[in-house]
């Protein structure tokens, strides 16, 4: 008899008899157990009774108001000391942002911010902690401010109340280096406020041109408007437009002119064109259209920059790290900054916890999972003596290993820094934007000069007025604008269905991309979902309950999952725990074993499997197995019809079968690759003409997702640790793929029809510029015009195309 177990790390193990339909009334998860009770409310677990009991004496029963089961359940406590390392002096100055002995603020990153009920919980702490002063919520990017009273409150015990209330920190090595504030966004932000105070003024001093104001008879009012509005456009001119002359500048060193150039051009001409006007007393000029056109185009750039500012898209190995570990010492166990640790100190890794150097394994035996680093699903066991490399995550009971190499010279850190693993870094001189920038800016300047000559030789009065008409109304701020508002909404329709991309680029990359990559360890697998296979001499009803109740008192990953949704009765006597080989206990008088394949000299294929004894008689045993993500068949089936498709993983070839039975025979797939085999996967496509996707999880992806045209990294939880990519996919949104990536090329398409909306409107109206019949005041008029026109037609397109897709919001 066979039987398959499935493991849900999301879910709790159900007591017997317990109504598992029964919400936990703080978070709202079944209750395994409905013994957990307190005031007719259920629990799931005494977790989310102890945060309710806190926010009930703390006066916040208001909390559970905002939302039904707003609260997040707490992880499991590892002990008061959890944070103790947040005391340490030199850890303490570069996590807080202020202090002055007594009053101190720091920003934590706290991952399960989810509602807006959270956000009202977390903005009164105060209320919990006399400690507590003040405390701001960034709901984008999950961030928590808090102000308090260090002498009431030390930080560790702060962390420690977050953690109660089920909002742990979560702290990395990378987290000092963190900051946040963006001194970019806000520089953007300041030129986007310069530019629109002075377009607003400008544009009301110039009320009175609008309606025909006479300078015969108002000379002075209208020369006084206009030294205003000059004095105004200058910091517009400096500071707001400064971007764009050093973009113009450095494509005149690199030779290559992109989209900037021709707007630097465009914008020189109208200042210039009005500065002339202004001198001569000929008028106020075009200031307002010259600040308006700055200001719309700075909005574009903050239309896209907002969009995913909560996200990092450029993490490193630092943000893989624990913060800090616990070294033994003589006088018991401390908790020590990753970064102090040196050659030969003992440290004790947990369950569940990162080993953080290279090290050699003390203790007798270890369970350790390198899915991240090397795509292996599997944990390896590993005995006593044998060499254990940093990124590897220990499965099971806690064991003590010595330091052999410092962090920054172990073998992730190393494998990370390798310079195969870098992909140079230039300009994209190749979008669709920049092309037509180019191309636009060559034709417009030999127009400009063409038409000069023109009238130099037959009506040199007319050569001004023509010259500037053609550089005014042909100034290529629609075409500028086109890219960021049409591929812009493509990224905040694609964000809002939980596909985050790092800049407009990516659309355009996604869009003409002939061939996917997929890992399959965690990107077409699952890390919460598992399933546990017995295989061997069928099991009675009551033999299996007895292994499964056996299982429960284990910490190892495999028996985690036998027991993970299995319910039992039967006590287990005299249970015995044998460091790196098992467990065993009695049973209905029989002598029950669950272990390694040595301890009970059992024959096998040295798979990783917990095996079964009964009385000494081994019956057969469990294989821990990934469960594909059930959108697996309908992604490659949908992918196959347009894209190369290839799958490389870290895994030995025993998948190949089940996933030529789920992919196809027109996927190929590759095993047993390291992440330099993955990496010259993808330069082998690259030479043969295709242009990469790449979609992966772990560090193991980090050379291949940088190299690839376009790397995705796919996560369980967008806020947690991801490798450096171009865009973030969330998993639980995997099957949408195939739509998300049509959609991105139905945006190109919209951005083509809106770059032919701009150059017709730029034919027609250069075409009377150049026969000297439109005023600069004419063309001043019309170029803001076929902005906001294009614009129009850019969102409005994006969002038809996103609901007639299915991208929109329902």
């Amino acid at each position: 008899m066979d039987f398959a177990v499935a493991l849900d790390h999301s879910t709790d193990l159900a007591a017997p008899g317990a109504d598992v339909n029964q919400p936990c009334f703080h978070c709202g998860l079944p209750c395994a157990d409905t013994s957990i009770s307190l005031a007719e409310k259920s629990f799931c677990c005494a977790g989310c009774k102890t945060v309710f009991e806190i926010l009930d004496a703390g006066g916040l029963q208001q909390f559970y108001e905002l939302d039904r089961a707003p609260g997040v359940r707490p992880a499991d406590e590892q002990g008061a000391d959890r944070f103790a390392f947040l005391n340490d002096a030199e850890l303490r100055a570069t996590l807080l942002e202020f202090t002055d002995g007594q009053h101190a603020r720091v920003t934590f990153h706290a991952p399960t911010i989810h509602c807006a009920a959270c956000v009202w919980l977390l903005e009164n702490l105060f209320k919990l902690h006399p400690g507590i002063g003040r405390s701001e919520v960034n709901f984008p990017r999950r961030r928590v401010s808090i102000q308090f009273d260090e002498t009431k409150l030390t930080l560790s015990e702060l962390a420690h109340l977050l953690a109660s209330l089920g909002y742990a920190p979560s702290l990395n090595l990378g987290t000092p280096e963190e900051s946040s504030k963006d001194p970019v966004a806000r520089g953007l932000l300041m030129r986007l406020g310069v530019a629109g105070f002075a377009a607003g003024n400008i544009m009301l001093l110039s009320v009175a041109s609008y309606f025909g104001l006479s300078p015969a008879s108002e000379g002075f009012i209208q020369r006084a408007f206009g030294g205003i509005s000059l004095a105004l456009a200058l910091p517009v001119l400096l500071y707001s437009a400064s971007g764009y002359w050093a973009s113009a500048w450095r494509s005149i060193r690199g030779r290559v002119l992109t989209i900037d150039f021709p707007i630097a051009l465009g914008i020189a001409a109208l200042f210039l064109q009005s500065l002339w006007d202004i001198a001569m007393q000929q008028g106020e000029g075009y200031l307002d259209s010259f600040a308006g056109l700055v200001f719309l185009l700075l909005c574009g750039k903050w239309f896209q920059r907002k969009t995913y500012e909560r996200l990092s898209f450029e993490r490193d190995y630092k943000s893989y790290f624990p913060l800090a570990v616990l070294r033994k010492t003589a006088t018991g166990e401390t908790a020590v900054p990753v970064a102090r640790l040196n050659v030969g100190d003992r440290v004790i890794i947990r369950h569940g916890e990162i080993i953080p150097a290279d090290s050699v394994l003390i203790s007798p035996a270890a369970s350790v999972d390198y899915s991240f680093v090397t795509g292996e699903s599997a944990p390896l066991a590993r005995a006593s003596g044998d060499y254990l490399y940093a990124g590897g995550r220990q499965r099971g009971g806690s064991i003590e290993v010595e330091i052999v190499k410092v962090v920054s010279q172990s073998y992730l850190t190393s494998l990370w820094n390798s310079a195969a693993f870098s992909k140079s870094v230039r300009p994209d001189i190749a979008t669709l934007t920049h092309l037509a920038g180019r191309y636009f800016t060559y034709a417009i300047l030999a127009i400009a000069l063409g038409t000069a000559l023109f009238w130099w030789l037959y009506d040199p009065s007319f050569l001004a007025r023509a010259f500037c008409s053609v550089l005014l109304v042909a100034c290529p701020c629609a075409l500028a604008l086109a890219g960021p508002y049409t591929l812009g909404s493509a990224m905040r329709a694609l964000g809002r269905h939980g596909f985050y991309l790092r800049n407009t680029h990516v659309v355009e990359a996604m869009a003409r991309a002939d061939a996917v990559v997929f890992d399959k360890t965690g990107t077409l697998t699952s890390a919460r979902s598992q399933e546990v296979a017995y295989q061997g001499v069928p099991l009675t009803d009551t033999e299996r309950a007895a292994v499964v109740a056996l299982a429960r008192h284990s910490t190892h990953p495999i028996s985690r999952a036998v027991a993970a949704d299995e319910v039992s009765d039967l006590a287990i006597a005299d249970f015995e725990e044998v460091p790196g080989r098992g467990v065993q206990g009695r049973a209905e008088g029989r002598l029950f074993q669950l272990g390694s394949q040595r301890w009970l000299a059992a024959r096998g294929d040295g798979a990783p499997s917990s095996y079964v004894a009964i009385d000494g008689d081994v019956r057969g045993r469990f294989v821990l197995k990934a469960a594909y993500r059930p959108a697996v068949r309908r992604v490659m089936e949908s992918l196959a019809r347009r894209f190369s498709l290839s799958i490389i993983s870290g895994d030995g070839p025993g998948e190949a079968n089940a996933l030529e039975a789920l992919c196809g025979e027109c996927v190929e797939a590759k095993f047993q690759q390291s992440p330099f085999d993955k990496l010259d996967h993808v330069r082998a496509l690259q030479s043969r003409g295709h242009r990469v996707l790449m979609v992966g999880d772990g560090l193991n992806d980090a050379g291949a997702l940088k190299q690839s045209d376009v790397g995705i990294a796919l996560t369980e939880d967008v806020a947690s640790f991801t490798p450096s990519c171009d865009a973030i996919l969330d998993a639980q949104v995997f099957g949408n793929l195939p739509e998300y990536l049509a959609f991105s090329r139905a945006a190109l398409r919209v951005l083509r029809v809106a770059f032919a909306i701009s150059l017709t409107y730029n034919i027609i109206a250069v075409s009377i510029a150049a026969s000297g019949h439109l005023s600069p005041l004419v063309s001043a008029i019309l170029m803001p015009l076929s902005s906001f026109t294009v614009m129009g037609f850019s969102v409005g397109a994006t969002h038809w195309a996103a609901r007639r897709m299915g991208v929109e919001d329902r």
